[in-house]
């Protein structure tokens, strides 16, 4: 072996050996995936806006609920006496449609079911609201559409679709006011006031008939 050559039959150095390398690689491809996977601070701002984001996402979601039961209800309420042979004949599939538009066969309502929400504090207030406004959606509009479609099927008074009706409109305005006050509550912690929920009850027609 010629002077200053390295001495091939000894081991080399701790840290350039294979397994000490492969392991020190395996650190860094795990460290660097927990960074990653930590929870990044936002601000309020860039905050706000992401619920916002998710609110109008919730509203174009609702939006063909929303107007199902506004035309149920315009429906029953026009039953009385006031549509003619030929549209009252047309009730039947209308209703049916407007029952599929709130339900999980709808394609707007199974993505309100999947929205990604922010996992702030805030956002956990705005994923409160999507949770009762798809309860609004699949169990108080729908129940509401299936009553009207009691009442429009027979021409006799049915005396429990209609007190089946009424506890629905008071479920509907009381989960729309469970879900504003869920969205109130997320724009309080941002300091912000954030956009509103669209299932207002106030764009329904009244539909109590004795």
């Amino acid at each position: 072996m010629s002077p200053g050559e390295p001495d091939q039959s000894s081991p080399p150095p701790w840290y350039r050996r294979r397994a000490v390398l492969v392991t020190i690689g395996v650190v860094v491809v795990v460290g660097a995936a927990v960074i990653s996977d930590l929870p990044t601070p936002t601000s309020r701002a860039s905050d706000a806006q992401g619920e916002s984001t998710v609110i109008s996402e919730i509203n174009a979601d609702l939006a063909p609920c929303v107007f199902a039961v506004h035309e149920a209800l315009t429906l029953y309420s026009d039953s009385a006496g006031r549509l003619s042979a030929a549209n009252s004949a047309e009730i039947p599939a209308l209703l049916r449609d407007d029952q599929d538009a709130c339900s999980y066969t709808d394609a707007n309502i199974f993505d309100l079911s999947d929205i990604d929400i922010p996992g702030s504090a805030a956002g956990k207030q705005v994923g409160q609201a999507e949770n009762t406004v798809t309860v609004w959606a699949t169990s108080d509009a729908l129940s509401a559409i299936e009553a009207v479609q009691t009442l429009t099927s027979s021409h006799k008074a049915d005396g429990r679709a209609r007190a089946e009706l009424r506890a629905d409109e008071r479920l509907l305005a009381t989960d729309r006011d469970k879900a504003t006050g869920e969205i109130d509550a997320a724009g309080k912690l941002l300091g912000t006031r954030l956009p509103a929920l669209d299932v207002s009850t106030e764009v329904l027609p009244g539909v109590s008939r004795s």
